[in-house]
């Protein structure tokens, strides 16, 4: 007879119930705002209005598309305009 071993993160999520899920999904989703918002008034801070208004875009088109190097690409631009 063969023993299947689980790992602990295994084990803890099926002692999770799905309040605890949405907790943890709501808490993740307000780190992840707080962050695109610091982002956000950060780059406002360092950058010129053309430029940071090019930089936001590129962001959000980032997330909607889930593709960072979109958001990359336009760091690099602006890199090499400077």
């Amino acid at each position: 007879m063969q023993r299947k071993t689980r790992s602990i993160l295994e084990e803890l999520d099926t002692f999770r119930s799905p309040k605890d899920r949405e907790n943890l999904i709501e808490s993740r989703a307000n780190h992840v705002i707080q962050g695109a918002i610091n982002l956000i008034n950060f780059i406002r801070e360092n950058y010129d209005a053309t430029q940071s208004e090019e930089l936001e875009r590129r962001l959000l088109n980032s997330i909607r598309a889930q593709d960072s190097s979109k958001f990359s690409r336009g760091v690099k631009r602006i890199k090499n305009e400077n």
